[in-house]
């Protein structure tokens, strides 16, 4: 029989986080998708968001330096093309996103299509006080 080897949370999570980062098809890939959840914090200019498309969802983070050479400011609904690498942030054992660059693709159909559906129900006079 073999012998049972237990390991610390802290141990996989290390260790989840080594075969991220030496798997070289996450070392560097292009993701397009649309801006949600997006928080900068003003102390480090950091930009913690998600992409997101119709059936997924991938944490990414910016950091400040990274951040600081964008463009444009990028906002919820968005639709960006990012590049970066995939790793585990072993604190929390998510994985996620560490962008590097960011470009614009447009407003995301997500967005577009929330949009969509306001506008029908404000027309609809859903949205009126009355109905609050």
């Amino acid at each position: 029989m073999p012998t049972l080897s237990v390991i610390t949370v802290s141990q996989l999570n290390s260790y989840i986080k080594a075969i991220f980062e030496t798997d070289n098809n996450l070392s560097s890939v292009f993701v397009v998708g649309e801006i949600s959840n997006l928080k900068r914090y003003n102390s480090g200019g950091h930009l913690y968001f998600s992409l997101k498309d119709d059936k997924s969802v991938l944490r990414a983070v910016m950091f400040a330096g990274n951040a600081q050479r964008l463009q444009f400011e990028p906002v919820d609904g968005m639709r960006v093309v990012v590049s970066g690498r995939v790793s585990c942030y072993e604190v929390s054992g998510q994985y996620q996103l560490y962008v590097d660059t960011m470009l614009e693709d447009g407003v995301g159909s997500l967005y577009l299509a929330f949009n969509q559906l306001k506008e029908k129900l404000e027309k609809e006079g859903l949205f009126r006080p009355d109905h609050k």
